[in-house]
């Protein structure tokens, strides 16, 4: 039923067809008059060349066909306007729905997309390995906060630039609790920092700032410092690949304890070296899995591990991958955190062509940041052809009246009631102090208490972008006379399929007693032709062929048969049996239609024959034997009764000089 609505949504009624470039018509002539509402030429003319065929001339024939349809498609919207399903609350949110969807091209800067796409597909052919320095900043930071934490990542930069090693660096100043070694506590064990290495990364793996910052960003060498919404990073990328893609792998793996001694660590080598030299010398991986590994989780796969990226495994693990080439490679012994691995090449699926991936990369980007650009540029086009006035003192006044609860999501519009002046305008729509109150009390949530006036600032921002989007989006209909066709296009799709639904789907497969009765007037409609009744026995065992067919003989029933054949785990006999049309089966196609046992097949030890119970002459169809021809002919019956009822009820002009004028 639901791929039905989606046809009739585009609509179903189109007919493929053209309209002659040559044709003098005016598109604001009234074509035909329907149940008292006018239909102007532009409304047929635009359904009607949305199937244009190039080339092809127009007919008579074709047109006339066409324009039933169209007749018969507004005299059914007719009708469910008149029984009030375009007020149901349901029509409205599923009309909204597909609005929703239709308009958002009107909010996306195509060029921007583009070049976002493009970018994120060059980027995705290469993999980084970089380390950072950070500097933590608050959201809402100030001015002078943010102008600290840059002077002191350009301190560190001055360090490293003077000689001092990045990773030193790192330790003594980042506030990447990782880059240092954490003691252990009750919580966790030991753990060594990183020294600020970040390890493998592809795009969307980072922040776009941060990613910005490491492409833009040489092998050696380390960027300024790089804003992103956390504060400032100093990056240095320490190495660039060819992209990993997403691989699948097996390893074997031999863990190193954490409290391993000296000596410990040598026999786990030893052991793992051991291995490796049983995996030169032909021992399958798979077995000496099962043998040495202790990843128990993957072992029961042969060692197999889910699909991963390469931002995803310590870099030690991706860096011996990089290295196998070819399905079945595999590595040397690798030493990890977490102990000895020999890693094989399972499968590496790499980059497609940009046209199969556009979809995708195009989803990812509206997801991420970035994709705020092309929401930006369609802000700022809006701004620029409506025209925003703003009044920054009425603005000001709520960093008095806003209080801290808003960060518990308890602050009052009311605290603001006595604010009712303009804060902007919108062409010559405005929005007054009221409208921003409301809008700082309906979008508050608990959060991290932050500066007031940054924080108004910040949401004064979202609701004047919101505010400029949502009357763009008000204002679709006027400017865009594609929109405004496309959507009531989609609006009597909709009531045409509610109301189809009504008065045919549903209604022939509920309605059984006039299911009954149509069957009855034209059952001679539904006949079966000459059948066979007769079973295939298919036989495994050519010494148990005789013994089935004595069973056949004696009148036994099929599950009689097998369960006397298959009485053990072996399945010897396996039947088919079926009334058999022409063209239902080659096998039945093949043999002699009379009643008894065909010749045997006999190949590779298995014998199958046809065993023919009777030869049935033609006859009717019983109405459990073709319910679903029936109903569809008893659908097309009540589509026919009710278009002639329609047709009865409604009357419908057609201005012949005009459409004489499109033909």
């Amino acid at each position: 039923m639901n791929s039905l609505k989606g046809k009739i949504l585009l609509p179903v009624f189109v007919l493929v067809t053209l309209i002659s470039s040559n044709a003098q018509v005016n598109n604001d002539e009234v074509l035909m008059t329907i149940a008292g509402k006018q239909v102007y030429v532009s409304e047929f003319l635009n359904i009607y060349q949305k199937n244009n065929v190039k080339g092809e001339a127009i007919d008579k024939k074709s047109l006339d066909e066409y324009l039933d349809l169209f007749i018969n498609f507004k005299l059914k919207v007719k009708q469910a306007e008149e029984m009030g399903l375009d007020t149901l609350t349901s029509f409205k949110t599923e009309l909204n729905g597909y609005r929703d969807q239709l308009a958002k091209p009107y909010f996306t800067d195509e060029a921007t997309l583009d070049r976002l796409i493009q970018e994120a597909y060059e980027r995705e052919k290469t993999d980084l390995r970089a380390s950072h320095i950070f500097f933590r900043l608050k959201p809402d930071a100030t001015p002078a906060d943010t102008m600290i934490a840059y002077k002191n990542a350009i301190a560190a930069r001055a360090k490293v630039m003077n000689g001092d090693s990045f990773e030193a660096v790192a330790v003594e100043f980042s506030e990447d609790p990782s880059a240092k070694d954490r003691e252990a506590t009750q919580q966790h064990p030991f753990l060594k920092g990183n020294k600020g290495d970040l390890g493998f990364f592809a795009v969307f793996d980072m922040v776009y700032a941060f990613e910005n910052g490491a492409w833009n960003t040489g092998v050696g060498k380390v960027s300024m410092p790089v804003r992103t919404e956390y504060g400032f990073h100093l990056i240095k990328v320490t190495a660039r690949r060819p992209a990993l893609g997403k691989v699948t792998v097996a390893h074997i793996f031999l863990a190193i304890p954490k409290n391993a001694t000296a000596e410990d660590s040598a026999r786990i080598q030893k052991r793992i070296d051991s291995v490796y030299a049983k995996l030169k010398g032909g021992t399958s991986f798979e077995d000496l899995v099962k043998a040495y590994s202790d990843d128990k989780g993957s072992a029961a796969k042969g060692g197999v591990l889910p699909a991963f990226g390469v931002n995803r495994m310590v870099p030690e693990f991706v860096e011996a991958i990089y290295s196998l080439d070819s399905t079945g490679d595999y590595t040397k012994p690798i030493l990890t955190s977490y102990g000895w691995h020999i890693v094989k090449l399972v499968e590496r699926k790499t980059q497609k062509p940009l046209d199969e991936e556009k979809a995708e990369l195009k989803q990812k980007i509206m997801k991420d940041n970035r994709g705020d650009q092309t929401r930006q540029v369609v802000i700022a086009r809006i701004r620029k052809e409506y025209g925003v006035t703003e009044n920054p003192e009425a603005l000001k006044a709520f960093y008095s009246v806003v209080t801290d609860s808003i960060f518990f999501g308890k602050w009052k519009a009311s605290l603001a009631g006595d604010l009712t002046g303009m804060i902007f305008k919108i062409g010559n729509i405005t929005f007054r102090q009221k409208d921003f109150a409301d809008y700082l009390a309906t979008t508050q949530r608990k959060q991290d208490k932050q500066k007031i006036d940054v924080y108004v600032d910040k949401m004064y921002t979202e609701f004047l972008d919101e505010s400029l989007l949502k009357w763009e989006n008000s204002q679709l209909e006027q400017k865009y006379p594609e929109f405004k066709a496309l959507m009531g296009e989609y609006r009597d799709g909709i009531l045409l399929f509610d109301l189809t639904d009504q008065k045919v789907w549903s209604k022939a497969v509920k309605d059984t007693l006039g299911l009954e009765a149509f069957y009855q007037k034209n059952k001679n409609n539904y006949r079966w032709d000459t059948r066979l009744d007769a079973g295939i026995f298919t036989v495994k065992d050519n010494k148990a062929v005789q013994k089935v067919k004595n069973f056949i003989k004696s009148g036994s029933s099929d599950n009689d048969i097998l369960k006397e054949i298959n009485t053990d785990s072996l399945q010897v006999l396996t039947i088919e049996s079926a009334k058999f049309s022409r063209k239902d089966n080659k096998l039945i196609d093949s043999i002699p239609w009379t009643p008894g046992f065909s010749n045997d097949i006999v190949n590779k030890g298995t014998t199958v024959f046809v065993y023919v119970r009777k030869v049935m002459k033609p006859e009717i169809k019983q109405l459990n034997e073709a319910k679903g021809l029936i109903t569809a002919d008893y659908q097309n019956y009540l589509e026919k009764e009710w278009i002639a009822s329609l047709r009865t009820k409604y009357p419908v002009e057609v201005n012949k000089e005009v459409l004489a004028k499109i033909k």
